[in-house]
């Protein structure tokens, strides 16, 4: 059964916090990955297929849920073999250092990748530090190519942006170039092309490059 951790907001003190976790994963030589991305935009299909390509390569990963509610995430990256544990919000649209620090502490993973698969929400994650080393956007091509022209603030502060759902593109008429001037007007961070279906997988070994070289820096 997943662990939860329900978050009660403290304000103000939020930084604090941040600094306090990036001392600590640089103790235990952990990546922590901020994952985030609006609902439905294929987040937590995509972190089963990193997780298992890392896997894959020896780099042990856990997965920080968030969610209003509910376990259904948790349950099934534990049902696979991954360590996994919750933080429901009950009704907050992000989640915060301090609580992120007690599910870490939680978590027990030590030299390895921690992903916090945040809330689903483009606009409430960018404003809250967590004390990751990278952060990743996922964007669902059936989301639409103009999400980077509406949401500024995100798309602005993320590390690196992950396109899902790639074998849409054509059915849904998404525009890369015009997804990418956009972009393009407020941050140089790479795209990586993607799409999950069953045993059918593609671009998840570029970005599980990405995070294999970020976790050798630490």
């Amino acid at each position: 059964m997943a662990d939860i951790v329900i978050m009660k907001e403290i304000h103000g003190r939020n930084e604090e916090y941040a600094e306090s976790n990036r001392r600590k994963l640089s103790e235990d030589h952990v990546l922590m990955v901020n994952i985030m991305g609006a609902p439905g935009a294929g987040k937590t299909t995509f972190l089963k297929a990193l997780c298992g390509e890392l896997k894959k390569r020896g780099i042990i990963s856990g997965v920080i849920e968030g969610d209003l509610y509910s376990t259904i995430d948790t349950d099934s990256f534990i049902n696979e073999g991954y360590r996994s544990l919750q933080i429901n919000t009950e009704g907050e649209c992000h989640i915060d250092a301090n609580v992120v620090r007690q599910g870490y502490d939680r978590l027990g993973i030590t030299d390895g990748v921690v992903f916090i698969e945040n809330v689903g929400n483009l606009i409430c994650p960018a404003e809250f530090d967590l004390g990751e080393g990278l952060r990743i956007i996922t964007a669902s091509t059936p989301e639409g190519d103009d999400k980077p022209y509406k949401y500024v603030p995100m798309y602005s502060y993320v590390d690196a942006v992950v396109l899902t759902k790639c074998d849409l593109k054509e059915a849904v008429g998404f525009d890369t170039e015009y997804f990418t001037k956009g972009l393009r007007a407020l941050n140089d961070a790479p795209v990586y092309e993607t799409y999950v279906k069953g045993d059918n997988v593609s671009g998840i070994g570029e970005v599980a490059d990405l995070i294999e070289k970020k976790y050798k820096e630490i």
